[in-house]
């Protein structure tokens, strides 16, 4: 990298900066998409700091748990263009930008967006679909990762589910929407969802940080998952490397 990052102190949302640098949690590749669509297409990924919701399940709580992670250790501010000096160096056939909650940081992500569009570097951005894209961020996207969470994250149905949000990742015509299930009992809630928001194609994913789990639940909801119509993803890295960061 060609900067040294700067350790930040960051608890809640806001602009993150000052235009010219990303609250980023880490930067690694080359590794393998593991989840969704591209799944086992080579990638670098971006992961940026802070999020918005709390999932009771999350498996990256050192991006905003800050009850049990030093953020001043955890996150650094880092300029644009050293986050793609770094890309550069792993050759990425695309890259993935995932959180944490990439979209509080939209402008910032747009310039990192846009360095990659410059270097013909796909790019997919995960997201929990409670925040709009701009327009400007959109042309630069090549696919929209968006994982509205249900209830079994622990959180208020309110607060995790906007409607607006969704429409608009809806009229990108470049989103896919990836439920995280931890059974059959979440695909009802699934199905609701999908039909009030127009959410289509509709990937479920098994939760789990160990490929026992993984496995198992994609094996039980893999017939149920088929006869909706609906598309079932593993968690390549998980199954491969288990719950190792950085993977």
């Amino acid at each position: 990298m060609g900067g040294v990052p700067t350790p930040v102190e960051l608890t809640g949302e806001g602009p993150g900066d000052d235009g010219g640098t990303l609250v980023v949690s880490e930067v690694f590749g080359p590794t393998f998409q593991g989840e969704g669509p591209s799944i086992g297409q080579r990638a670098a990924f971006v992961r940026l700091g802070r999020c918005n919701l709390d999932c009771a399940w999350c498996d990256t709580p050192y991006t905003w748990d800050w009850a049990r992670y030093d953020p001043a250790k955890e996150l650094h501010r880092v300029a644009v263009a050293d986050v793609v000096a770094q890309l550069e160096a792993m050759r990425p056939g695309r890259v993935v930008i995932t959180g944490g909650e990439p979209l509080l940081q939209q402008r910032q992500l747009t310039r990192l967006a846009q360095a990659c569009a410059d270097r013909s570097w796909p790019v997919e951005v995960e997201t929990n679909g409670t925040r709009a894209p701009s327009d400007e961020l959109v042309a630069l996207v090549d696919q929209w990762n968006v994982s509205p969470k249900l209830a079994n994250s622990g959180i208020d149905e309110d607060k995790r589910i906007r409607p607006d949000a969704l429409a608009a990742f809806v009229r990108t015509g470049r989103a896919v929407f990836k439920f995280v299930a931890t059974g059959e009992a979440d695909l009802a809630e699934i199905e609701a969802l999908a039909a009030a928001h127009d959410l289509a194609p509709i990937w479920v994913m098994p939760e789990g940080t160990d490929a026992a789990t993984v496995v198992a639940r994609a094996k039980a909801l893999a017939g149920p998952v088929l006869e909706r119509g609906w598309n079932l993803t593993p968690r390549l890295h998980v199954l491969l490397w288990g719950d190792d960061r950085g993977r």
